[in-house]
């Protein structure tokens, strides 16, 4: 994979997201949020560290069921997914607390090689 996000055409559900392999980093935004576009170069740094990630971005508002059930409220939230399962879950992460949370899932991708 590489660092750009997978912009999503369609909202995906959730089955859809559970069956996805390895580990994938799901973004919920809009592209008009301001604190979504300003973080979203640190993010490209931070997953330039792990190209094996997949990095979807959802555009998420009103009416979209999708980051309801991942109960988002704020943007962006990063959801941290492994072989369909959440890892974690973060809301306006700051940039060392991403790269934690990033490492986290590259380790635990790595402990399960199985996936």
């Amino acid at each position: 994979m590489s660092d750009r996000p997978e912009s999503v055409e369609h909202e995906p559900t959730r089955q859809e997201l559970a069956e996805l392999a390895g580990p994938v980093v799901v973004e919920f935004g809009a592209s008009w949020c301001g604190i979504c576009r300003g973080f979203a170069p640190q993010m490209k740094q931070l997953l330039a560290r792990h190209p094996e990630m997949l990095h979807l971005k959802i555009e998420d508002g009103r009416g979209k069921r999708l980051g309801r059930s991942f109960q988002v409220k704020l943007w962006p939230t990063f959801v941290l997914m492994h072989d369909g399962e959440v890892v974690s879950r973060l809301v306006r992460p700051e940039p060392e607390e991403m790269q934690r949370a990033l490492d986290e899932l590259a380790g635990h991708t790595a402990t399960n090689p199985a996936s």
